[in-house]
């Protein structure tokens, strides 16, 4: 028999589970809708009570609009009862987040974007908010009352941040998700999306957003929790769907279609008669690579445990050279680092943002990860990790001679010495200090070491006192600089810093001093004409860049984008 025939059989037997497979979504996607309905009614007993209560607290959050030492545009908003809703417009007393639509990721300052980042991924900022009791939640209200449509994922945690002891393990649940959409009405609304039910009950809920759709800020002004103190009873009808849901494998392996039941047919078969790999064995092994380059890292470690050959490129250390590890950060720990540190020796990119909190990673996790990973590390990112101390940016320091681009954006629970380290990274090109306590000693410390600094962001950095001498030292030693990031920068940036960079930094592409009153539209004429690549300028609540001003400014560079809000 010619050894063409049992490949065929193969093949025809898995287009025929595929058909099965495509027809059965269908029916299963229905399922779950109704599924999903009827989740929310849950019955309750009259002793159940449902609780109804406002958030009471701001944990933790990526970024806001305002200042670290105002309430306005602040995510502390969020705490508490409403101070705007139901009525719409662009309030002080609402938490925005720092950026809206697709103007941020395509300025010079933004960062290219990680490959092998999951599709289902698109969150670009979060706020996480406690409540005074524990419930299992039976509806979130978000209260959006300016440019809604922001929100598009809705998490729990088990772990209560007002318990004394710590818990044994620390869970986050997805309440409801969804893609970015478009909202064309700017006006106040109750978003009240239809959640599913958990079986813990929680008291810290995180909202994460993305803006990228939205043609200006979104404003939130409060967060509902509804839920009952008892873990509610599904009626039997809820339980006859979730029994109809079950996962399809029982009865493909009675029928004999089961995944195990068709290795089976195809060793027999094919690998019989053939080589133990197939006809993977047949391709070059540069193809292979470059077809795995599509997967995703969870579909990269399954596809490990197929065959050894499968295996040995799964592993091989060119599939992470770029390793973006922020989309898992709620399953991100210790062990999950250690499992990757063998096949990470050659990384270059590595996104560790958002990952590690509330006991995730460890400080000797972290260390030991890096001590083996990070000589051929070029970038990483660090964003709200809040495992970081003074320890961990040693070990970058020490481990990391090559590192040309650090992320500590909300970083804001580092101590002011633990920064002295960051002056050791004399290759840094990018450096991000967004809401930190960098001291005005270390930072002088870094700028003197650090000349080949291109990008620079001492967005909300509360604790420099006087940028004066910070400019004399950008304009001294980091003449390559190109993008600057002064954002609410204590008010402190004045005309003497603006002619500062004029003079020695005329690479100069971006520069954002938003909230600071003592610079003149003079001193900004003669920074534009000293930057001939100046493309964006952010005079945001200058108190004395009037609208006249502005006008004067784009009829004269016509080139540069100077954007201005005049209300705060």
């Amino acid at each position: 028999m010619s050894p063409v025939f049992p490949m065929l059989t193969v093949l025809t037997m898995f287009y025929y589970i595929c058909l099965r497979r495509r027809a059965r979504t269908a029916t299963r996607g229905e399922m779950m809708n109704s599924h999903r309905t009827i989740e929310s009614n849950s019955r309750t007993s009259p002793l159940n009570a449902e609780v109804v209560q406002y958030a009471k607290e701001v944990v933790d959050f990526s970024s806001h609009y305002g200042s670290e030492n105002s309430m306005s545009y602040t995510m502390w908003n969020l705490a508490g009862v409403p101070n705007v809703f139901p009525s719409s417009g662009d309030f002080t007393q609402t938490a925005v987040f720092r950026t809206y639509g697709t103007w941020w990721d395509q300025c010079p300052s933004a960062s290219l974007p990680f490959k092998r980042t999951p599709p289902n991924f698109q969150s670009q900022d979060y706020v996480e908010l406690t409540f005074e009791q524990q419930v299992y939640p039976t509806a979130v209200y978000v209260l959006e009352t300016y440019h809604p449509g922001a929100v598009i994922r809705i998490l729990a945690c088990s772990a209560n941040p007002y318990s004394p002891n710590p818990p044994a393990e620390v869970r986050w649940e997805i309440l409801w998700s969804e893609r970015p959409t478009k909202v064309n009405a700017s006006q106040a609304r109750q978003f009240k999306p239809c959640i599913k039910q958990i079986n813990f009950p929680t008291n810290l809920i995180r909202l994460e957003v993305n803006s990228s759709l939205l043609d200006y800020y979104t404003e939130l002004d409060a967060v509902v929790l509804h839920g009952v103190k008892d873990k509610p009873v599904l009626s039997l009808k809820t339980s006859l769907i979730d029994m109809n849901d079950i996962e399809d494998d029982a009865y493909e392996e009675k029928n004999g279609c089961g995944m195990d039941n068709l290795n089976k047919k195809f060793s027999s078969a094919v690998l019989r008669e053939g080589p133990n790999n197939g006809y993977f064995d047949k391709l070059p092994y540069e193809l292979i690579q470059l077809i795995l380059n599509h997967l995703t890292l969870p579909d990269l470690c399954r596809l490990a445990q197929t065959c050894k050959l499968l295996s040995q490129h799964c592993c091989d250390p060119l599939q992470y050279i770029h390793l973006n590890l922020q989309p898992y950060w709620a399953k991100l720990n210790d062990t999950s680092l250690e499992f990757l540190q063998a096949r990470c020796t050659l990384v270059q990119w590595l996104n560790l943002s958002w990952t590690g909190n509330r006991g995730f990673i460890s400080v000797t996790g972290f260390s030991r990860f890096l001590k083996v990973c990070g000589s051929e590390l070029v970038r990483l990112e660090l964003s709200c990790s809040h495992f970081l101390n003074e320890t961990c940016l040693e070990v970058i320091s020490e481990m990391c001679p090559n590192l040309q681009a650090l992320n500590l954006s909300s970083c804001d629970k580092l101590p002011p010495q633990a920064f002295n380290h960051i002056s050791k990274l004399c290759s840094l090109k990018r450096l991000v200090l967004y809401r930190t306590k960098v001291e005005q000693t270390a930072l002088l410390s870094i700028l003197n070491f650090c000349s080949e600094l291109q990008h620079l962001s001492l967005g909300s950095c509360v604790m420099i006192e006087d940028y004066d001498v910070i400019a004399s030292m950008i304009g001294a030693k980091c003449k390559k600089l190109r993008t600057l990031d002064l954002w609410r920068s204590n008010r402190s940036v004045c005309d003497t810093d603006i002619e500062e960079l004029a003079c020695n930094c005329t690479r100069l592409q971006q520069l954002d001093i938003l909230g600071t009153r003592m610079v003149s539209p003079a001193s900004l004429r003669k920074l534009l004409e000293s930057c001939k690549d100046l493309s964006l300028l952010d005079v945001s609540f200058c108190s004395q860049i009037d609208n006249r001003a502005v006008l004067e400014l784009n009829a004269s560079f016509p080139k540069v984008f100077i954007k201005k809000s005049f209300t705060q």
